[in-house]
């Protein structure tokens, strides 16, 4: 493969300069591994109960980071669990080059990479209850997920989009969102794991103390694997912090250092 190993690092920052201020310069460095996802280097946070809506559910609300595959989808893979890719998914992304990652270009990541900045989840509240939740993302782009929490069902034939149609469900304390009707464009992380537009996710959030957020997340594409892989990330909270405004265009700096990487 042509992505090198030492830029995933590069990649956790790039077009990152602006972010100096929120995200603590030992999880920049640790990015690369995943370290977003460590609580070791997340601080201290007073533990207490976790926060519930009025109709008892959990309350997601508030800025996270982490809770993703940032460098290597395969950090996060659950015990007895493997990627398979099929041979023609297995050729794009031996041919992809680390400068042509859409996230380092200022795109979406899709699902369910997440990038190395600060998000949040706001849960809207209808007649007592959640019918939309969204995810606001601070970078690459000012972007967002919904999630349709009101019962409806997927369309028959959605749009193709970069976070795909999201329709969620409570299961006890545990938030499940089945999304479909993604497009092919991002990548899993940033070695360059390829999906196609048969791509299912199921995820499933359960804030597992009042600071941690656990996703676990089942990946489900017959055009690319050859069977359905689970992982696991842990989101982490972000008490205090607000969402900057960042726009990428305007500080992608470092991408162009990424073209000459050597090969794995």
């Amino acid at each position: 493969m042509r992505v090198a190993s030492i830029v995933s690092l590069l990649a956790a920052v790039v077009s990152g300069e602006a972010f100096a201020q929120e995200v603590p310069a030992a999880a920049t460095a640790a990015a690369g591994s995943g370290g977003l996802n460590n609580p070791a280097i997340a601080g201290e946070i007073p533990e207490q109960p976790v926060p519930r809506v009025p109709d008892g559910t959990p309350d997601f609300s508030g800025v996270w980071s982490g809770g993703g595959p940032i460098g290597d989808i395969r950090e996060g893979l659950m015990p007895g669990e493997e990627i398979v890719l099929l041979p023609e998914a297995k050729a794009i992304m031996d041919s992809r080059l680390s400068a042509e990652d859409p996230e380092a270009n200022c795109l979406p990541t899709g699902v369910p990479r997440i990038a190395p900045y600060p998000w949040r989840i706001v849960q809207s509240p209808s007649y007592g209850k959640a019918q939309v939740l969204y995810f606001l993302f601070e970078g690459n782009i000012h972007s967002f997920r919904q999630v349709f929490m009101d019962g409806r069902e997927h369309p028959e034939d959605p749009d193709p989009t970069w976070y795909g149609h999201s329709i969620g469900h409570w299961e006890d304390d545990t938030l499940v969102i089945d999304t479909v009707g993604f497009n092919e464009l991002f990548w899993f992380d940033f070695l360059g794991h390829p999906h196609t537009t048969q791509l299912h996710v199921i995820e499933r959030y359960t804030r597992t103390s009042f600071g941690t957020l656990e996703n676990v997340t089942t990946v489900i594409d017959p055009g690319a694997y050859a069977k359905p892989f689970t992982i696991r990330f842990e989101a982490r909270l972000r008490p205090g912090w607000d969402l900057m405004e960042y726009i990428c265009n305007e500080n992608n700096q470092d991408v162009e250092h990424l073209r000459g990487a050597p090969g794995l």
